[in-house]
């Protein structure tokens, strides 16, 4: 990888909007951590392919860029490049945003990689799942660190995990998760996928 690309304009930064999608593809420790740990894939961007009639209510471009090994997909919402708010699309039929922007998806799977299991539990369940977490997989925070880096981030200087999923609370509610209704094969609305009654 050139080195260039870590310090000269960064994660997120909007002079440089199409540079983060080709890093999680093609660098090695970032690919390495995002498929193993965060289970998402993006290196074969031309495989992603949402099932038909899968769309945005409101008639926005849904546009796959990633996917989780069990089918599920990233996509991005409306035109643009990598600033474009995030949805995840379940195959068991659930849906809803969980980044405004690449760069905030990323910040994301690097603090809580298992954001998906965040959902209706405790702040103590919440610290216990962290925990079996990394008892699973015990080289996690030297992955994440070294993907981070390969990214141009300080893991220092990353967001805390109360943070991140906080965030995500936020954007299950409110005007980003209207805009990003998705619905399915019925034209009825997926079910959130940090809906109220999920645990």
């Amino acid at each position: 990888m050139n080195r260039s690309t870590e310090t000269s304009g960064g994660i997120g930064d909007p002079a440089r909007p199409h540079v983060l999608l080709p890093r999680l593809a093609g660098d090695e420790e970032v690919v390495a951590f995002f498929a193993w740990a965060a289970d998402l894939d993006a290196t074969s961007p031309a495989d992603h392919e949402l099932e038909d009639r899968v769309r945005l209510a409101s008639g926005a471009r849904l546009e796959q860029f990633a996917r989780a090994g069990t089918g599920d997909a990233f996509c991005f919402v409306g035109e643009g490049g990598e600033e474009r708010p995030v949805v995840y699309v379940s195959l068991d039929g659930e849906a809803g945003p969980i980044a405004v922007g690449l760069p905030e998806l990323v910040r994301l799977c690097l603090v809580a990689p298992w954001w998906r299991d965040a959902p209706g539990r405790t702040a103590e369940q919440l610290r216990t799942l962290a925990d079996e977490y990394r008892e699973d997989l015990p080289d996690l925070d030297d992955r994440r660190d070294r993907a981070a880096r390969a990214l141009g981030l300080d893991p220092a200087a990353l967001p805390s995990e109360a943070e991140v999923l906080a965030r995500l609370a936020e954007l299950s509610r409110g005007p980003v998760a209207a805009a990003c209704l998705v619905v399915g094969f019925e034209d009825e609305p997926l079910d959130p996928l940090f809906g109220a009654d999920r645990t």
